[in-house]
């Protein structure tokens, strides 16, 4: 199938973009990398008639450190995250997760905030920012918002990106130096989406877990935190029973779908072992 007419805007400035989304309403469609707007307008599960390309506006773009926050607008490409030295200085986990994302083709125009707004819990940055502690800033005419990543992923493609507004930019305090971190996803094949997967950051001292965030993706209607994993973890010498209990927890709360990635009982039980072993590399890498 083709996409039903519309007509395509490219405005060079947030103000702007706002403008048409006013202007437009209900029929507009902000387009970012495109990679799943666009099969969706093929497919007429998305029939817009006007088309807000983003892509032309240089404030939406790039990395920055602010004090102790990381600022990455939400226009930035996975592979801008994957070669930026700050990111790989500061933020490994997410140059990471950047690598394990589809293909180099789809790195180049996927950008993070298209995949953060799609809401797909089958993309791999929701998962990323909900370990790291990130939030989101939204944009409308009236003003911006900042909303946590705990709070954004409401369900399955459904966020609390409101129509009016565009997400800028994507806020991450700095991991503490030291911190241990893993995306460990299993996929089929090069360039899928994850079968199951697990982001970890995680802090020691000595041989205890100081603090450690566990997020999964595509388990649930969206990417999910595994908080009574973590729970368990804080306090605990991460050996082999520690590891085990974390990963039951984890297991606990998946909720996926069955598809010709495997059934729900697989999904689930590779949803706790991608978590075991995202803890056992983030531990390698931590300083103890």
């Amino acid at each position: 199938m083709i996409p039903r007419e519309f007509d395509y805007h490219a405005p060079q400035s947030i103000p702007d973009a706002l403008g048409l989304l006013a202007q437009f309403g209900d029929e507009a469609k902000l387009l970012a990398g495109g990679h799943s707007l666009l099969p969706m307008m093929k497919l007429r599960l998305a029939e817009p008639g006007h088309l807000i390309d983003l892509g032309r506006i240089r404030e939406l773009q790039g990395i920055r450190e602010d004090g102790d926050t990381l600022r990455i607008g939400a226009m930035t490409t996975e592979n801008q995250l994957i070669w930026s030295q700050l990111l790989q200085d500061k933020c490994p986990l997410l140059v990471e997760g950047a690598r394990l994302i589809s293909d180099p083709q789809v790195r180049y125009k996927g950008t993070i905030g298209g995949d953060i707004s799609h809401g797909d819990p089958a993309n791999d940055h929701p998962a990323l920012m909900l370990a790291l502690g990130a939030s989101y800033v939204l944009q409308s005419a009236s003003g911006e918002r900042v909303v946590s990543a705990d709070d954004f992923f409401v369900g399955m493609y459904d966020t609390l990106l409101q129509p009016d507004e565009i997400m800028t930019e994507i806020r991450i305090p700095a991991p503490a130096q030291g911190t241990g971190y893993c995306y460990a996803k299993l996929k089929r094949k090069v360039g899928d989406f994850a079968t199951a997967a697990a982001a970890v950051t995680l802090r020691m001292q000595g041989e205890t877990v100081q603090e450690v965030a566990i997020a999964l993706t595509n388990v649930g209607a969206c990417a999910l935190r595994a908080r009574e994993a973590e729970d368990a973890l804080r306090g605990k010498t991460l050996d082999d029973a520690a590891l085990a209990e974390a990963a039951r927890l984890a297991m606990s709360i998946c909720d996926p779908v069955e598809d010709q990635r495997g059934d729900v009982e697989y999904k689930t039980a590779m949803a706790g072992e991608m978590t075991r072993r995202a803890l056992s590399t983030a531990n390698s890498r931590a300083t103890h």
